[in-house]
């Protein structure tokens, strides 16, 4: 490995730089498969290349990694053996202290045999390179890193929301049945089955739900509503009522899948919040209604009416609802209870696929930055290793893509696309 080596790793497109490594790498640690964990990249902090040492249909997780990196502690190289995918490996870390945060490589070797130091060194070397590398690029804010970020962090955002609300869910329901003195034990195990079983089955469908893009029945996305909300209630002894969605309301009507998502995690947010900050509730009512342009939620409890709008927005309801462009509206009376209303919008908001620059290609965007800092065309053919022909080819492209007919003129859509 050598200094051009790196040079070729950093000039990769972002969704290659995984596999440039790895076949970088490949000759002096010989491995089967390579992930990274690594806050400082947007695109995705964490992913891994290769086949699962595991049995079919396993993989690399991220607590696998999490468990290397306190193994691996400092920054630097740690040689080993770690638990992946419930199977022992040899494998090689390399830590990088470059960054503010550590980022962790893990190489899963495919022998055993020793590793030249030389290696290691020049290994842990190109792995701070790239995260020196990434951290610049940050903090530049360069245009490819905002496109590719902003539309990532939509999908995750959406996807840990709605399992960190699932599982939430469970263990506060399996939680109130073991905590219940007045069930008999016989009794107690059962609920308990009942419940896991029940909401087993619920995060399992969740994964194949997830798809941000996907539609589904108003009807439906009422009815997991209330089997979720259920569970919560019913083993503190609540009762739940449940206005249904109206036949006029629900006749062919269907959701995007985000906003049912959306819908669905903050009115149990909200609901946990209720029963967790209140005590003495008899009676949570919660309502779905479906206007031309929104998806109305109101959740209604017999409360002190003590709650607070900061007692919600402690519990993330507010991110996620900013996000998708709804909003949060909460009526505590004292003696009477509190009311919440949520608005989700059903059409489809502008996402990060809007963003201007989302319609430039790899290398376009590699040329956008480069004339967003003001270079020449021979700079950023120097730069990016191509012909002044074809940087001025990209360039058209550019103009025509983002509309406009100047270099300034782009410069100035770019650089009002990485405002926040």
């Amino acid at each position: 490995m050598d200094l051009m080596s790196s040079v070729e790793v950093l000039r990769a497109p972002l969704t290659e730089t995984q596999a440039r490594l790895s076949a970088l790498l490949a000759d002096a640690v010989p491995h089967s498969v390579i992930a990274q964990l690594a806050a400082n990249c947007p695109f995705a902090p964490f992913k891994s290349l290769g086949a699962s040492p595991g049995a079919p249909g396993s993989s690399i997780s991220v607590a696998d990694m999490t468990g290397i990196g306190e193994r691996a502690g400092s920054p630097g190289a740690w040689l080993g053996r770690a638990v992946v995918a419930n199977v022992e490996v040899p494998v090689l870390a390399l830590v990088s202290g470059t960054g503010e945060q550590r980022a962790l490589l893990v190489l899963i070797r495919t022998d055993e045999e020793p590793i030249d130091p030389d290696d290691i060194r020049a290994a842990v070397g190109l792995w701070e390179v790239v995260t020196a590398h990434r951290d610049g690029l940050r903090n530049e804010a360069a245009p490819e890193w905002l496109a590719i970020s902003r539309a990532a962090a939509s999908a995750r955002a959406v996807a840990l929301a709605e399992l960190g609300d699932a599982h939430s869910v469970l263990l506060t329901a399996l939680v109130a049945v073991l905590r219940d003195r007045t069930l008999a034990d016989a009794e107690a195990r059962r609920r308990t089955l009942d419940v896991a079983v029940s909401g087993l089955v619920e995060l399992r469908s969740r994964l194949e739900l997830d798809r941000i893009l996907a539609e589904e029945s108003a009807a439906e996305a009422s009815s997991s509503l209330t089997a979720s909300l259920l569970r919560m209630t019913g083993p503190r002894g609540v009762r739940l009522d449940v206005s249904p969605l109206r036949d006029d309301d629900a006749s062919g009507r269907s959701l995007p899948a985000d906003v049912a998502a959306t819908a669905r995690a903050s009115v149990r947010t909200i609901v946990q919040t209720m029963l967790e900050e209140q005590s003495g509730l008899r009676r949570i009512h919660v309502g779905w209604r479906l206007t031309d342009a929104d998806l109305v939620a109101t959740v209604r409890d017999d409360g002190p009416g003590a709650l607070a709008r900061e007692a919600f927005d402690s519990s993330r309801v507010q991110e996620r609802l900013t996000a998708v462009g709804a909003r949060l509206d909460v009526d505590a009376v004292p003696d009477w209870g509190t009311t919440v209303v949520v608005s989700v919008p059903i059409t489809a908001q502008p996402t990060p696929r809007t963003d201007p620059l989302a319609a430039l290609s790899q290398r376009e965007l590699d040329v956008a930055q480069h004339l967003l800092r003001g270079s020449r065309n021979r700079d950023i053919a120097r730069a990016l290793t191509v012909s002044e022909s074809t940087v001025k080819f990209h360039l058209a492209s550019i103009f025509k893509k983002l509309d406009v007919d100047s270099r300034s003129r782009a410069a100035a859509v770019v650089a009002a696309a990485q405002l926040p």
